[in-house]
């Protein structure tokens, strides 16, 4: 039968076209708020770390009734980092709004969510959004847009999709670019008659994919997924059936549904619904929880590999347990585990080292938030520079390869132009648009990405935009020389002076300002030449008997320090470095901390490379 009463969407859409914020307005015009509640802007982005960066990052259900209808909204993450997510939650929903941006139009991203919607078979409704921007060009946006869906190979019955018109921030919508109703009722409307019902088997033994885990304190792991068929009931008995096919009886201690942003606890729940059920044991995503007299599995959740990696270890610098409250291996292992039950997207795997482990995923971002969230748990750890996972063919070693599209003004053309040719990068597009900046699309090795964004946003002064999307796998290509500036490396251990670091400044930029703690081997600044430089940043001016050199060393002029972002300082290293990472900071070292030993292997590599 058809459950006319319930509708399961997704919306999906480019970094910044405006996701989250058109939630805000369905669930504010649905009325699930009081009157007088102070509700916060992009109320689903829950997470500290989403608000702070204003991108998704986790992806997230909520619910709204219209009509007597109840609307399941699954918000997902725009960035391609975090496309697992996008990935997995295709499975719990029949349809998808595909928001675009009324100027940009389809973007990296949008090619990367619309390819795993049209998979999974789903029908779209496209809704082009900021509509109320000056140099919006709705025409362009849908034209461009279907060409798309042609692009990706969409079904005919998929590219007819209906078009809404939308300023997502005032909360309305329409059915033309001009003519914008006072609320997002034309919305809701097509998504009632566009998006199917779910079709169910109630009176089936029940199936439920996990699509999603949390944790709670008080009850344990809380499992998402949509019921497919059958019924559950609290305090059911029921199977857990693994990816392996291992069967294994538990029993649902409670079990919700969405109501809004709120989980609510009901006694029953039909096939169609998306539910969180807890109270299972230890339950991973992909299982199946079927019913306990006639278990049958789901075909489980299968994402895209991961295509960057890094080493993650015991902090093993001098300043080592200083900072941290969680720093051996055993319960970082235990916390990078447990982060790959809840990520799909993520690998860990144990090293010959028993503390160090290889972390896979799907870029810099992705393995950057997740060192940024243990950091903030109290975690203490160290982490080589990203490098590519390349596969192994019958004819030779492939590269992952991204689809890269850049926007910059005029004057910047020929400096991008250069440096994604040292990249290997090969240009596919190249358009100039109307506020006279000019976008590129090109074709790049991930590996030539590794630690181009930062140069990339120095170069254009912070007014590049830069999005990327892995693309395939390719052979790989001759060895990219990227790095044009070596590191200042502190000489001797002790607390910075002014003296010092005046000293220092002369040959590039600082990390660091006078009064803090280093060690030897602890990068301090970018050498304004190739090559690693040892700089005294603790050296004291030498006293005298002149009274007019008294106070000399407050009277210097120091530059303001460069204060790198975690994400910064993992573009900055490089394969002979590390950033220590603490709940209080992060700091940049050389793996090998004494010059001498880094001074024997730099002449073992030239030896052996002569």
């Amino acid at each position: 039968m058809q459950r006319t009463d319930l509708r399961n969407i997704a919306i999906i859409a480019h970094v910044d076209h405006g996701k989250t914020t058109l939630v805000d307005a369905m669930l504010k015009q649905s009325h699930i708020f009081r009157e007088n509640q102070h509700v916060e802007t992009r109320v689903m982005d829950s997470n500290a770390l989403e608000r702070e960066r204003g991108i998704t990052i986790l992806s997230k259900n909520t619910a709204v009734i219209y009509h007597e209808v109840k609307i399941n909204i699954v918000d997902t993450p725009g960035h391609a980092d975090f496309g697992g997510e996008v990935e997995r939650v295709m499975h719990m929903v029949d349809g998808v709004l595909l928001l675009v941006d009324a100027v940009e139009g389809p973007m990296a991203q949008t090619r990367f969510v619309l390819r795993k919607a049209l998979q999974a078979g789903h029908r779209a409704i496209v809704v082009v959004n900021k509509i109320d921007r000056p140099m919006a060009r709705p025409d362009y946006v849908v034209n461009a847009v279907f060409d798309l869906f042609i692009d990706l190979g969409a079904t005919d019955e998929q590219a007819e999709f209906p078009v809404i018109y939308s300023n997502a921030l005032a909360g309305i919508a329409g059915f033309a670019p001009t003519d914008l109703h006072d609320s997002l009722e034309p919305l809701f409307d097509t998504i009632l008659k566009f998006i199917p019902a779910p079709d169910v088997d109630a009176s089936a033994p029940a199936q439920l994919l996990v699509t999603t885990s949390a944790y709670d304190d008080y009850q344990g792991k809380i499992l998402t997924g949509r019921l497919e068929r059958g019924t559950l009931t609290k305090g059911m008995s029921v199977a857990r059936i693994n990816r392996e096919g291992e069967i294994t009886p538990a029993k649902i201690a409670m079990l919700y549904t969405f109501n809004g942003l709120q989980r609510q606890e009901v006694e029953q729940v039909t096939a169609g619904d998306i539910v969180a059920v807890a109270g299972t044991g230890d339950v991973g995503i992909g299982d199946t929880i079927a019913d306990a007299e006639q278990p049958e599995a789901l075909p489980p959740i299968s994402v895209e590999e991961p295509t960057v990696r890094v080493t993650m270890g015991v902090n093993t610098g001098p300043f080592a347990g200083r900072e941290g409250k969680f720093v051996t291996s055993r319960v970082l292992r235990d916390r990078l585990y447990q982060e790959t039950e809840r990520d799909v997207a993520l690998r860990v795997a144990d090293t010959d080292a028993a503390d160090t482990f290889l972390v896979s995923g799907r870029g810099e971002l992705h393995i950057g938030i997740l060192m940024e969230m243990m950091r903030r748990e109290g975690f203490e750890f160290q982490v080589s520079k990203p490098e590519v996972i390349l596969q192994q063919r019958d004819d030779g070693l492939y590269e992952p390869v991204e689809l890269v599209e850049i926007e910059v003004g005029n004057e910047y053309q020929g400096v991008v132009i250069e440096m994604l040719g040292r990249r290997r990068g090969l240009m596919r597009d190249m358009r100039h648009l109307d506020d006279g900046s000019i976008h590129y699309t090109y074709v790049v090795p991930t590996r030539g990405l590794l630690g181009f964004r930062q140069q990339f946003l120095t170069a254009t002064r912070g007014q590049g935009i830069i999005n990327s999307l892995f693309l395939a796998y390719e052979p790989i290509g001759s060895d990219l020389e990227l790095r044009d500036n070596g590191s200042l490396i502190a000489s001797e251990s002790g607390t910075t002076t002014a003296y010092g670091l005046n000293q220092a400044q002369e040959r590039g930029i600082l990390f660091v300002e006078p009064g803090e703690d280093v060690y030897e081997g602890q990068i301090v600044g970018q050498n304004s030449r190739e090559a690693d430089l040892e700089v005294n940043v603790c050296r004291k001016k030498q006293l005298t008997n002149f009274r007019n050199n008294v106070g000399a060393e407050d009277s210097l002029r120091l530059e303001p320090p460069r204060r790198l972002s975690l994400d910064d300082a993992l573009e900055f290293i490089s394969e002979d470095d590390l950033v220590e990472v603490t709940p209080h900071g992060w700091r940049l070292r050389k793996k090998l901390l004494d010059v001498n030993e880094r001074r024997r292997l730099k002449k073992k590599r030239d030896l052996e490379g002569a």
